[in-house]
């Protein structure tokens, strides 16, 4: 038959927690405690050989366990001996035995840590017990173990330079301990230039300023519900505040002057319950990355103060718009709004500087959106997918098309663009282009007819008459005149290497004196007309060819 084993509960104020060990290890730890400590030797339950196993017996022997392990604590009131602490797992869960391991461990690799400059990991209890053994004030090695002594944590803190705080979502091991509610203090790190903290109280942790003057990268994820609790916690403490570097120009007193993150460039607040960008921005004016993903900001706000930025993620938010943001970011290189509620990009067409935008995962419908970022003359890589446009017909190219002559150099979804998109990218500009001077030359006919009404009504009016013959049936000369209508005929012609080519042929038809568009018959109007549209037209086959009629003669 299987072994028993026994649950030991172990409860030290308000944190409990749970241990099992056979007794084969009560017997153990009894034997080395006979040894190092003299304890009386009969103190243990005897071992049975005879219904060791039955279940009276078990009974009977988890009663004189307990009875054992309670007398042995009475024993050792202030501390409790190495061996005794591991076996009721107080180097896991409780204040000094925390301390006491995580002296010893600093005090064989702490050295060695520092030398090597990587990430120290700590857990937030352990922060916390750290917290309380200062707070208690009790002598720094009360277990008489030099290497245990509080001294070797502060020692390996104050010089270290790379740190990160992960607690956990639940309950800590076996125990009824939420790392989330653990206060604590990083005051005595005085040397980080990286921290990364996540699954803790954002309230709760006190002392992240004090690493101010030296930080260059913050992390802080999991843990906090504003960006005002984490950048300036004391801000609670005043009714108004400035960074100690502004200009305060308000009608508002000033009751505190709050240094600002002075090395700081790096600021990630991802995965977390932030709602707003509120003012607190203000106090890292050196930011050049910004990492809001993963939260509830619904307005792009308060980022004019960043004047470094280059990298914005405001991913998978509560963004609809984005009107006004080029205010906002001026010199953005890097941003990232996919996962949004975006249905127009009517704010991006002034982000000049802007090289890669994500903007996948949104509720962009109309490839014309897309011409509110096909100017920008920096932009390299562009992600769309995932938004009802990206299932149009032909999406690719028509969107490529938006980029006009620097549809080569985008990339789009990140799949490099090939000769042939480009050559269809082509063959819609052209269309583009028709369709645009066709409504041109229909808007000048407009005019012209119009202005054609406006001279009769006026000759009429005036009861005089004015005849002027021409002197051929051919449109008139164009007079000499710096107004004037142009307009664009593309012709696309295949090039040896099959690609295709455009080339603008421009013509200028100067506007005619007023009076001599009595002279111009209509059938002459509808000429010009007739000569401009079929000068483009495809054939069934595909290709472009130039149709000009001989009866459309300019002399």
């Amino acid at each position: 038959p299987a072994k028993p084993v026994y649950i030991i509960q172990v409860s030290v104020g308000n944190h409990q927690w749970t241990v099992k060990h056979r007794y084969s290890d009560f017997h153990d730890l009894h034997e080395k405690l006979v040894s190092e400590k003299k304890i009386d030797k009969n103190l243990l339950p005897p071992k049975k050989i005879i219904g060791k196993n039955s279940k009276s017996l078990v009974e009977k022997r988890q009663k004189e366990l307990e009875i054992y392990l309670q007398t042995l604590l009475l024993k050792f009131p202030v501390t409790a001996p190495k061996v005794l602490s591991h076996f009721l797992h107080f180097h896991l869960y409780e204040i000094n035995g925390i301390t006491a391991a995580l002296a010893e461990e600093l005090f064989h690799k702490g050295e060695q840590l520092l030398m090597a400059g990587e990430v120290f990991t700590i857990r937030p209890l352990q922060l916390y017990a750290v917290t309380q053994q200062l707070l208690q004030g009790k002598p720094t090695c009360a277990n008489g173990d030099a290497k245990t002594d509080l001294g070797h944590i502060l020692d390996f803190t104050c010089r270290l330079k790379y740190l990160k705080v992960t607690g956990t979502g639940g309950p800590f091991g076996t125990s009824n301990i939420q790392e989330h509610l653990l206060p604590f203090d990083l005051s005595i790190f005085k040397s980080l230039h990286q921290i990364e903290i996540s699954h803790c109280g954002g309230k709760l942790i006190k002392g992240l300023t004090s690493s101010k003057h030296a930080l260059a990268t913050l992390s802080v994820r999991f843990s906090a519900t504003s960006m005002k609790e984490i950048l300036v916690p004391e801000a609670s403490e005043f009714d108004q505040w400035e960074p100690e570097d502004a200009l305060d120009n308000s009608s508002c007193p000033v009751t505190a002057i709050i240094p600002t993150w002075r090395t700081l460039t790096t600021l990630d607040m991802s995965h977390n319950s932030i709602s707003e960008i509120d003012d607190s921005v203000k106090l890292i004016p050196k930011i050049e990355f910004l990492d809001l993903s993963h939260n509830g900001v619904s307005l792009v706000e308060n980022l004019q103060h960043l004047y470094n930025l280059v990298h914005l993620d405001l991913s998978y938010n509560k963004l609809t718009s984005l009107e006004g943001v080029h205010t906002k970011l001026g010199n953005i290189k890097t941003l990232n709004l996919a996962g949004n509620q975006l249905e127009r990009l009517c704010g991006l067409n002034k982000l000049y500087s802007l090289v890669n935008l994500d903007l996948s995962n949104n509720k962009i419908e109309q490839i014309e959106e897309v011409k509110n970022i096909g100017s920008l003359p920096c932009l390299e890589k562009v992600v769309l997918s995932s938004n009802p446009l990206s299932i149009i017909p032909d999406y690719r190219t028509k969107v490529l098309a938006q980029f006009g002559d620097r549809a080569s150099e985008v990339c789009l979804d990140n799949i490099v663009t090939t000769e042939k998109e480009l050559d269809t990218v082509e063959v819609l500009k052209a269309i583009q282009k028709a369709k645009e001077v066709k409504y041109k030359l229909s808007n000048s006919d407009k005019k012209i007819s119009e202005d054609s009404r406006l001279t009769a009504a006026s000759s009429k009016s005036n009861c005089s008459s004015l005849t002027v013959r021409p002197s051929s049936p051919s449109l008139p000369r164009p007079v000499s005149s710096s107004q004037g209508n142009h307009v664009c005929i593309v012709l696309l012609e295949s090039c040896f290497n099959g690609k295709l080519r455009h080339r603008e042929t421009c013509f200028k038809i100067a506007s005619l004196p007023i009076l001599g568009l009595q002279n111009v018959s209509s059938s002459s109007v509808c000429s010009i007309r007739a000569f401009c549209e079929s000068c483009i037209s495809v054939t069934p086959g595909g290709r472009w060819r130039k149709e000009m009629s001989k009866r459309h003669s300019w002399d």
